[in-house]
Order: structure tokens, then sequence, then C-alpha cells
């Protein structure tokens, strides 16, 4: 979603926020790859998603949509038809939402991981998608638009 906002539109703070959304995801997404290297774990599984924090149901996978919050296809295709400030809303409309489902599994993960490294993690996720949401409103805000949810 992030690479895909870059190129419609040509504001910079948004440009700039899409970057390190994408960067620091992209990380964040190899580290919990390695662990599960390293644990010699899966890395799909066939139970639902989100069984493991007992929300089964709530990423139904129905659109492409996985996870809380997680865009579906319809919607990925919509923010490609659209550029410019329009494009520049729906993207921060739907990392808002993307973002709020994050916290809301990482806060999950803060409930019920043992592994110290793992906690802290999640923990940083948290406090990042929560400064992320708040800069993604002020951008919202001075386009005269509000988050979905």
């Amino acid at each position: 979603m992030s690479y895909i906002v870059r190129d419609l539109t040509k504001d910079e703070e948004v440009r700039r926020l899409a970057y390190d959304i994408a960067q620091t995801q992209a990380n964040q997404r190899g580290m919990l790859i390695g662990w599960l290297d390293l644990w010699e774990l899966p890395k799909v599984s066939s139970a639902p998603p989100m069984e493991w924090m007992g929300m089964g149901g709530m990423g139904s996978g129905d659109d492409g949509a996985l996870m809380p919050g997680m865009a579906t296809n319809t919607e990925m295709d919509a923010l490609r038809g659209l550029k410019g400030r329009a494009a520049e809303v729906r993207y921060l409309q739907l990392m808002y939402s993307h973002h709020k489902g994050g916290v809301h599994m990482a806060e999950g993960c803060v409930e019920r991981c043992r592994v110290g490294v793992e906690r802290r993690l999640a923990r940083g996720m948290v406090q990042a998608q929560e400064s992320e949401m708040k800069l993604i409103s002020d951008l919202l805000r001075k386009r005269g638009a509000k988050p979905l949810i």
C-alpha cells in the first residue's frame, strides 16, 4: 500500500511517511520470519487467521483481508485508481485502520508472549504505530478528512 501511494502523489510528507512505514514493516516482518526459522516453526498455518489471539474470525480472509485493519483487495484496487490528494486521503485512512489493527494484535502479543524479545518488539510496535496514527490523523485533518474508524 505504501509503495502504491508513493507513485500516486508528489506530496513529500506523505511519500516520506509511506517509505518509512514500508521499511519499518519490512524489517519487522523479517525479524518475525527469522524467529520462526530459528524456532523451526512453520511460516503458515492451517488455523484460521488470528486464532492464536483467541480472535478467530476477525481476519476472515474475505477479499484478501487476513488480519484486523488489513485493506481488502477491493480497497487496494480503488486506491490504485486515485491520484494526488484523493490518493493521499484514501491511503492515510487505510493506513490508520491498518495501524489500529496492528496495535490490537501487538497488544495481544504483549499480553500473551512469554519471550522477552517478542514482548519488547510488540511494545515497540504499539508505541510506533500509535505515534504514526497521531501523525496520520494530523495529515488527514490538513486535507479536510478523518480516519474511517
